[in-house]
């Protein structure tokens, strides 16, 4: 039996290793740190946490929640240790950093199936392997990366605009269109209208905002300054900053009215906010062109300023960061596995999952799978009803023009056979239905 190479000692790796480990597979994790470090990391720990110590709530009612009670009926290492180090913090899930990243050290590299590198991999492997390098991975691995997924297929710098819920969304104030459309009360986009003194409201509150002090090897997004290997989507600079160049700069930018007409006062607004569809199944509405670099709870404010959305929901807020990820849309299939090469699999961040607990989970599944490979047996695509085959589902289906990383939300989940609209009743109907959607995975990988 030949071994597995796993790139990358972060929360997706570890789980890969172990979760392929303990179906008998030999495992060689490379980490390049501490020989090769990053701009982000302090330490030589595996699985250290760079950002928040939080891994989300932990209630059930909640995608955080629903996320671990799957990966706890998967048994999954990282999570087990998440709650060995956890500290007082009430409804969440929130460890010591270090007694977390120095237990999971301590599993991994006492695990006889598994040998760890300190080395940087800078070519990807001939053989069986999961890459999950993260998103600082090395500009020499990035590169080999890039040589096999093609020039525009894998991002360097990651602007993502908020994505609020359609129900939070006031209709009695937005109106359906798309810009120039003939019958302006149907369109492939929601509108939300601004008037003069409303725009200007909202501008200057925008302007005022707090936002997110970046780190040294992020500033250069501010500034819209590309480096060698930089990938920039187009029109990443946050909203806050294009709105400094001048007091109509966004109504003549992204909130510019052109082409749209709205029916309730037969007039064209002064501004607008596009609202895009985010999902199959209409349940989320991205805000387009409305990346910004604002605290969350300042995004949420401001935001919320804007007609149509003062009582909006927000499943993700926006924010400018460093994230190498790849195009998974057309690259990956739902087990993790790169469509041109079956034995290796992408997990973690690289694959456009974000938030701790989804890339624990992409790291479960991909060495479950990669195990599988190798030993001949059957590979099982997580159910999409469950949360963790929802990520997997909605990384490898997007649409591949607009596609941004995504962490968990009930949004994503497959509709309801019968439409609900009780939210605490609807998230009852979805765990119910992931929960005996994730049973039934179980049962089929026993008998595999």
């Amino acid at each position: 039996m030949s071994e597995l190479i796993i790139i990358g000692g972060g929360l997706a790796g570890c789980e890969a290793a172990w979760q392929a480990a303990a179906r008998g597979i030999n495992v060689t994790l490379y980490e390049m740190r501490p020989h090769t470090t990053t701009p982000a990391h302090t330490t030589s720990f595996l699985a250290e946490l760079v950002c928040s110590n939080s891994l989300g709530a932990k209630d059930i009612h909640h995608a955080s929640g629903l996320l671990m009670e799957e990966l706890s009926k998967l048994d999954s290492l990282v999570l087990q240790c998440a709650k060995q180090t956890a500290l007082p913090a009430g409804g969440a899930l929130a460890v010591d950093r270090a007694a977390f990243a120095t237990l999971i050290t301590e599993k991994i590299s006492t695990h006889p199936k598994i040998r760890i590198v300190r080395q940087e991999i800078t070519e990807i492997p001939q053989q069986p392997a999961v890459i999950a390098s993260g998103p600082l991975t090395s500009e020499h691995l990035a590169s080999s990366i890039q040589t096999l997924c093609g020039q525009d297929n894998l991002f360097f710098f990651d602007a993502i605009a908020p994505i609020v819920s359609a129900e939070s969304i006031n209709m009695n104030i937005a109106f359906k269109a798309s810009r120039y459309a003939e019958d302006n009360t149907a369109g492939d986009y929601i509108n939300c209208p601004l008037n003069k003194d409303e725009y200007e409201a909202f501008v200057e509150a925008l302007l005022s905002a707090e936002r997110i002090r970046l780190r040294d090897f992020e500033n250069e997004i501010q500034t819209g300054v590309k480096t060698n290997s930089a990938r920039y989507f187009e029109g990443c600079l946050p909203i806050e900053v294009l709105a400094s160049r001048g007091k109509d700069a966004l109504a003549y930018g992204p909130m510019r009215p052109t082409g749209l007409y709205n029916p309730n006062t037969h007039k064209r607004p002064y501004a607008v906010v596009q609202l895009r569809q985010d999902n199959l199944a209409a349940t989320l509405y991205n805000m387009v062109g409305f990346q910004t670099n604002l605290t969350y709870a300042e995004q949420q404010r401001v935001f919320r300023t804007i007609p149509a959305l003062e009582n909006a929901e927000f499943v993700r807020f926006g924010q400018m960061h460093r994230n190498t990820f790849i195009l998974s849309p057309a690259l990956l299939l739902p087990t993790l596995q790169f469509r041109y090469q079956p034995d290796l699999f992408f997990a973690g961040q690289i694959t456009g999952i974000e938030g701790y607990m989804g890339n624990i989970a992409t790291g479960l599944i991909a060495g479950i799978n990669a195990a599988h490979w190798l030993l001949g047996k059957p590979i099982i695509p997580t159910p999409p009803a469950t949360m963790i085959g929802a990520l997997l589902q909605y990384i490898t289906h997007a649409e591949t023009s607009c596609f941004q990383p995504m962490k968990a939300n009930f949004g994503i989940l497959p509709p309801l056979d019968s439409p609900i609209r009780h939210k605490q009743q609807r998230i009852q109907q979805h765990l119910q239905r992931a929960q005996n959607a994730m049973n039934q995975y179980l049962l089929t990988l026993a008998e595999i």
